[in-house]
């Protein structure tokens, strides 16, 4: 759970690298959360069929886009790239296979313009 609240504390931070293990472990948490909220809705009866998003993922999906474009950035600068290609997921189905498959790179060994490999850093003491 430390994964996700450090991803939440850094909501904001666009600078900086995220390790596929952090970024994967924030989807899939998301995306847990995401599930649950949903089936709530639709127990409560707030799931909108038009909208396709009820009440309590909605809140939650509006509560956590920062932290998820800010962990999307990282990641991408993991691999080398700039933050700006996570705006290629506005374009269908060919922006989310692009971002699937930047996710899934490993990182590039070393340092890089954007800092220290996150899998080699030395951490702060806690």
């Amino acid at each position: 759970m430390n994964w996700y609240l450090a991803v939440l504390k850094k909501y904001a931070v666009f600078s900086g690298r995220a390790s596929r293990s952090e970024y994967w472990y924030f989807v899939l948490f998301n995306l847990l959360v995401s599930i649950g909220l949903s089936m709530i809705d639709s127990v409560l009866g707030s799931f909108s069929e038009e909208g396709g998003v009820g009440l309590l993922s909605g809140l939650y999906a509006l509560a956590v886009l920062l932290p998820t474009i800010g962990v999307s950035v990282r990641r991408l600068h993991d691999i080398g790239r700039t933050g700006w290609w996570v705006l290629i997921g506005l374009v269908p189905v060919i922006g989310t296979i692009v971002l699937l498959v930047f996710a899934v790179l490993d990182s590039q060994p070393g340092a890089n313009e954007y800092g220290p490999n996150p899998k080699t850093a030395v951490l702060p003491p806690a």
